[in-house]
């Protein structure tokens, strides 16, 4: 039986009508299947597993949620702890590290090993570890894990082997560096204080070693008390007690006094002579009070006291600001003499760090800048200049300055736009920085032989678009585009903009660029499109603005007094779009209904534009009937064809943007023809419409309404992950009616009740039609906790966007008991959050959803509404219905592998176009330009179209569409074409070449297009006529012979998931199709045979901010947004990843530590000697005896010998290769010689035994044995 279904198989693969109805045509999941061909394809495919290997390379952008702050005054490098684990090493521009601790435990607190390429790092799960940083990619070398304890606090002296840790019980704990083992040596909590102190002091908030002697340790707990603990001696020196909690204490240079900073925003300065009481208290930003008190302040948290030989201490201190001034900002305060200056920071300050010239702390400190760590920022402060001006930051630090939603990847771009696109961006770079070099200049990188040209561009929430230059791993950015200046600002409280999304109307929700023409298109979350031109010259210019009506008639509505008895059938709405019209307020419509508006309102004057990118065409979609725009869901330009196509989920539209002209505005369904391979239910009779006030805005007043403060469509809120997820209750009007099924209803999976028929399958997710149609008090969401991957239907209709509707008969009629329904159209929100056409349809197998507790809970994150248990199963929609049902008669799915009807109201969106060379039929000899369209049932159709090729008849004559050509089917929603020719190589669009329109007129060289094609039969002659077409959907891949429409090679490529993203890439001078799937996997299939190179496991989908982000480019790389403020790029590349190493910059490079200056004799006679202190003595295991095995245990890190000689590379790592060499060669002689002692010990032992039997047995005859 299997035998004869595979012939079948393969008889309806190579029959022309068995493309069009059986997309599963193929084999099982992971083998691609070749059917009979008319002609021979002989490609040679050069590509193999070995030429893949995944690995990150790289990530830009700001630590998200930063939590520590550590820098190296010798070697330069600065690095930051985040919340998540992560830890960042800065350098020069070009050096940046990232490195993650796999338990994920927030970072507390970082010590560098000044200049000596380590660096300690203590986490919220009481670890210490130590990374290796003389190596390109760290390494951690040792971890020792506190069991006992919690770690508060560490300190780590200059030039010292050991690290003092404070724990919150307020012991102090001694670690040795370079093994990583507890010393016996304690200082605790109870011997540190006074015995007749009834209080504990509380935990260790500050540790440090006096200036003036190695051998004091002082000790700040939190309650306020400070001691100072001789090391030597074993006991305290002195002991200060005050009233107020210390935040942090800071050292003068000479060891004779130090500052403490207090919980109630005073300063206090203590001297070793009189430790009695403080000699100085100062509140700086409290005043006294009419009544003679001081303001109450809030807590300073770091204070830092600097010493400068030219000028009097710097004093910088963060927070302690009255509290009667709410709402100001947080502040960095710098006390410089009498002069006290603020600093007004636009985040909450992290933590801080004054730059020294010195690592010395004995010495005048000669403070130069402050590092400023932000929650969101990083910024530096040049203390030289009086004005304290900051520094240009040279890192990407800004990516988040507006919240990411779309991302687009163009490597090996033409070497000319990059330093076009950076000289008209310096032009509008902001002034008033420092000028002097930026502060943190460690490491060294260098430009590998492996660069080409690459932009990555990032579209944002308020509208504006960066440029960056991602050359050589690295990232600048070049230019930035506002596109907000396109519209006029809507006024706060009124216009169109404001009842729907007061917040980000202008968000960008995808980009498309042709880098050959320098043409811009972006889409916005308005429902509108903008295209641009490049010029280096400024215009005056109005920008010409089209409106398109792509939006199917709405449903009728069924009252609930005429439908009371009546039979519920369903009414499909799949019209044609109507064509453009003027726009006219009451045109047909009842007052108060919106018809004929665009979101947004362009700006009709002209407006003069600077150089650069300049509008020059918008095309709105409007509202129609009540009814609210669809957002776009995909987006292709060509700029030889002049041309411009769009589609929703309601249709397509191509728009000439040369003549400016509407050329086609149709459904979906209208696109078939004749061709429709799907039989579809015929319209019901028209009914009565329901009143304008229920009907208008229902599709955004779900959102947009008494719930706008619980679920904001704020893109902060879209890209940023919250620690704690609230439950949003959707509380709406009443809803007209409440249904109960009954329970014999459910249990034919072919008879479904209306409300579960009328969800619009393959549109996108059936939860986002839930969501746009939540009303009614106290509704809820539900969906199973544990749904099978192959029972993934709700009530017999597909949560996946892949899977289809059911094949099923009429729906039943209703008896006199039977509902009352109140019926809508098909509006929903234009304005959801934003997302990548490919990622709109999002619906997760539960067996891949690692990390949350269940399907449910993945789709409770995406869609920002909580939902809740299936026992009890609500539907939110204008109507309600509610019943306990179990599992088995809730979830039903066909067992047909291909779909032979479908409702008429089926919304079919567009979700893939292109542009190319292409054969429209069968019969044609020659390729014509051509559009091809995909869709989310999985269908594909080819418009013909005819453009005049004169450059005058061009701009006069009109473009023609000829009817749909052919129609191909595939499993799930198409998600990207790619064309190869018979030889294998890609076909590029044609494209025309930059030209600049504003540039002054020259007589000799009349400006005129130039057409760059790549057509089929030009790109090959010895193969003959035709090329390939790849088509990639969510569940397949299919290679196409053009113009037969043979299917040459099939692949199933995930059954229990769904494809994200696909591109056809080039990688290694060949090409493969890429693919990103839900699951994680990261999988790579030869072109044209569709065989599988790679797949891996990369990682749990668990952030739906990844599947929006993520996009693949040429030369085996591709990025994501890994947290809302930074950027992973990847490679899949074999060969990028042998280059790694030599493209990455190094962090240690070999510097002489400074010496220390010369105290003079009367100095180091009178201020105490401090050179003499030797810790080893004092903490070693032989003074000090060994510490409790069950206080911490030591992990031995994987960056030890064995991780080194993988990680080690250039000049640094050929050093540390041969060290290792020899540390191995030495322990071997190491372990020979104690090999070699413990066979002579065992000599002489039996040497001694037998020497005694014989001193036994001398004396003694034979006959005394």
């Amino acid at each position: 039986m299997k035998k004869f279904r595979k012939v079948l198989d393969g008889l309806t693969t190579s029959s022309p009508g068995g493309t069009i109805g059986s997309p599963s045509c193929g084999s099982a999941a992971g083998t691609p299947t070749t059917a009979p061909t008319p002609k021979e394809i002989d490609v040679q495919e050069t590509l193999v597993s070995e030429n893949f290997q995944l690995c990150k390379t790289v990530r830009h952008g700001f630590p998200y949620q930063p939590t520590a702050l550590a820098f190296d005054p010798v070697q330069k490098i600065l690095a930051v702890g985040s919340r998540t684990g992560g830890v960042r090493i800065l350098g020069r521009p070009g050096v940046d590290c990232y490195c993650q601790h796999e338990s994920g435990a927030a970072v507390l607190q970082l010590q560098f090993l000044i200049n000596e390429g380590a660096l300690v790092t203590a986490c919220a799960d009481d670890t210490l570890h130590l990374w290796n940083l003389r190596q390109r990619r760290p390494a951690i070398l040792h971890s020792l894990k506190f069991n006992r304890e919690r770690v508060t606090f560490c300190h780590l002296p200059f030039q010292s082997k050991w690290l003092y840790v404070g724990t919150e019980r307020g012991n102090t704990h001694m670690v040795n560096i370079e093994s990583f083992i507890l010393s016996g040596y304690v200082i605790m909590w109870n011997k540190a204080i006074e015995l007749s102190t009834k209080t504990h002091p509380g935990p260790v908030v500050h540790l440090s070693d006096s200036p003036k002697d190695e051998g004091k340790l002082l000790i700040g707990f939190e309650s306020g008390t400070v001691v100072q603990w001789d090391l030597r001696c074993k006991k305290a020196d002195f002991r200060i007690y005050y009233d107020e909690a210390i935040h942090s204490v800071s050292w003068h240079h000479e060891g004779k006094q130090f500052m403490c900073s207090h919980s109630d925003g005073s300063l206090t300065m203590w001297n070793l002579r009189n430790t009695t009481k403080p000699f100085q208290v100062t509140f700086p930003h409290g005043k006294i009070q009419r009544d003679g008190r001081k303001e109450s302040c809030k807590p300073i948290l770091k204070v830092e006291y600097k010493t400068s030989r030219s000028s009097e201490p710097f004093i910088v201190f963060s927070g302690g600001l009255s509290y009667d001034k709410a709402g100001r900002r947080p502040t960095l305060t710098i006390m410089h003499g009498k002069a006290i200056t603020v600093l007004e920071m636009d985040y909450p300050i992290v933590e801080f760090m004054v730059l020294c010239e010195t690592p010395y702390n004995n010495e005048v400190q000669e403070p130069s800048a402050v590092v400023v760590l932000l929650e969101k920022d990083l910024i530096v402060v040049d203390l030289t200049q009086s004005n304290f001006p900051v520094f240009e930051n040279p890192y990407p630090m800004d990516i988040h300055e507006s919240p990411v939603t779309c991302t687009a990847y163009f490597a090996d771009c033409p070497p000319d736009i990059i330093p076009i696109l950076y000289s008209i961006g310096a032009k509008h770079k902001k002034t008033g920085y420092s000028q002097k070099e930026w502060p943190i200049s460690g490491g060294t990188w260098t430009l590998g032989s492996h660069t080409y040209p690459e932009i990555i561009i990032t579209g944002h929430a308020d509208g504006s678009i960066k440029f960056w230059d991602a050359s050589a791993i690295t990232l600048q950015m070049l230019y930035k585009l506002k596109t907000s200046k396109v519209f006029e600002k809507p006024k706060p409280g009124e216009g169109r903009a404001a009842d729907l999304v007061e917040e980000d109307p202008f968000a960008v929700q995808m980009v498309s660029w042709c880098p050959q023409s320098r043409i811009f298109c972006v889409v916005g979350i308005s429902a509108h499109v903008i295209l641009y031109r490049f010029s280096k010259y400024d215009a005056n210019t109005q920008i010409v603005c089209l409106d398109v009506r792509l939006q199917c008639e709405s449903d009728d509505v069924i009252t609930p007094s005429e439908n009371e008895n009546n039979p519920c059938f369903p009414e499909p709405g799949s019209h044609s779009p109507q064509p453009q019209h003027p726009a006219s307020p009451s045109s047909g419509t009842p007052e108060g209904i919106k018809d004929s508006i665009p979101c947004l309102k362009v700006k009709d004057r002209v407006v003069r534009v600077p150089p650069g990118y300049q509008a020059e065409l918008v095309i709105q979609l409007l509202w129609v009937d009540g009814e609210p725009p669809q957002q776009i869901t995909t987006l292709d330009i060509n700029s030889a064809y002049g041309l411009l196509a769009f589609g929703n989920c309601n249709g397509l539209a191509i728009v000439d943007y040369l003549q400016k002209t509407i050329l086609l505005c149709m459904s979906t369904l209208d696109l078939y023809g004749a061709a429709d391979p799907y039989q579809r239910l015929t319209r019901s009779p028209r009914r009565n419409r329901q009143s304008t006030s229920e009907v208008c805005m229902r599709g955004l007043s779900n959102f947009y309404s008494d719930s706008k403060k619980r679920i904001r469509t704020s893109y902060q809120s879209l890209t940023e992950l919250s620690d704690n997820q609230q439950s949003i209750d959707m509380e709406r009007s009443k809803s007209p009616t409440s249904v109960q099924y009954p329970t014999s209803l459910h249990n034919d999976p072919r008879v479904l009740p209306e409300p579960v028929a009328s969800l619009r399958a393959s549109h996108c997710s059936p939860v986002f039609y839930l969501l746009d149609n939540v009303k009614g008090p106290g509704r809820k969401l539900s969906l199973p906790t544990d749904l099978k991957t192959d029972l993934d239907h709700v009530n017999g209709h597909c949560t996946s966007p892949t899977s289809q509707p059911l094949a099923g008969k009429p729906r039943v009629p209703m008896g006199p008991e039977g509902p009352r329904l109140t019926r809508r159209g098909p509006g929903r929100p234009p304005f959801r959050k934003a997302q990548s056409a490919a990622c709109m349809e999002i619906s997760l197998p539960v067996s891949h959803t690692e990390g949350y507790a269940s399907r449910r809970a993945m789709l409770q994150q995406f869609h920002g509404v909580t939902m809740y248990s299936h026992d009890e199963h609500h539907i939110t929609s204008p109507y309600c219905w509610s019943e306990r049902e179990s599992r088995e008669n809730s979830f039903s799915r066909s067992r047909s592998s291909s779909v032979s009807s479908i409702d008429r109201d089926t919304k079919e969106a567009i979700t893939t176009l292109q542009f190319g060379e292409s054969y429209g039929r069968k019969s044609d000899a020659l390729p014509t330009p051509c559009l091809w369209v995909g869709t989310s049932l999985g269908v594909v159709v080819l418009i013909p179209m005819s453009i005049p090729t004169d450059q005058e008849e061009r701009m006069e004559e009109p473009v023609t569409i000829g009817p749909s050509g052919m129609v191909l089917m595939l499993k799930g929603s198409v998600l990207r074409f790619g064309f190869l020719d018979c030889m294998g190589a890609v076909i590029q669009s044609p494209y025309e070449t930059w030209r600049d329109l504003n540039a002054p007129e020259d007589p000799d060289r009349p400006r005129r297009r130039k057409l760059v094609h790549f057509s089929p039969s030009s790109s090959q002659d010895a193969c003959g006529d035709g090329h390939l077409a790849v088509v990639c959907s969510e569940r397949q891949a299919k290679v196409f012979l053009m113009p037969s429409q043979s299917c040459l090679f099939v692949h199933n490529i995930t059954e229990s998931s769904f494809v994200l993203r696909a591109d056809v890439v080039s990688v290694c001078n060949s090409v493969c199709l890429a693919c990103f799937c839900a699951n994680g996997h990261i999988m790579t299939l030869s072109l044209p045979s569709l065989r599988p190179l790679m797949d891996v496991n990369y990682l749990p989908l668990t952030d739906m901010r990844i599947a929006r982000t993520f996009c693949f480019t040429n030369g085996g790389q591709a990025l994501y947004l890994s947290s809302p403020t930074e950027i992973q790029r990847i490679t899949y590349s074999q060969e990028m990843c042998d280059n790694l190493q030599e493209m990455l910059g190094e962090l240690f490079t070999p510097i002489e530590t400074p010496e220390a200056q010369n105290r003079g004799f009367l100095k180091g006679f009178f201020g105490g000697n401090a050179n003499t202190f030797d810790r080893e003595e004092l903490f070693g295991e032989a003074a000090a005896g060994k510490a409790s095995r069950s206080l911490a245990q030591h992990i031995p890190g994987q960056g030890g010998m064995e991780g080194m000689k993988v990680a080690a590379g250039g000049a640094v790592g050929d050093l540390a290769r041969a060290r290792i060499a020899l540390d191995e060669r030495g322990q071997r002689l190491g372990e020979l010689e104690e090999r070699t002692a413990l066979m002579m010990t065992s000599a002489e032992t039996f040497s001694k035994h037998a020497h005694e039997l014989m001193l036994k047995c001398k004396d003694k005859k034979w006959y005394q044995f």
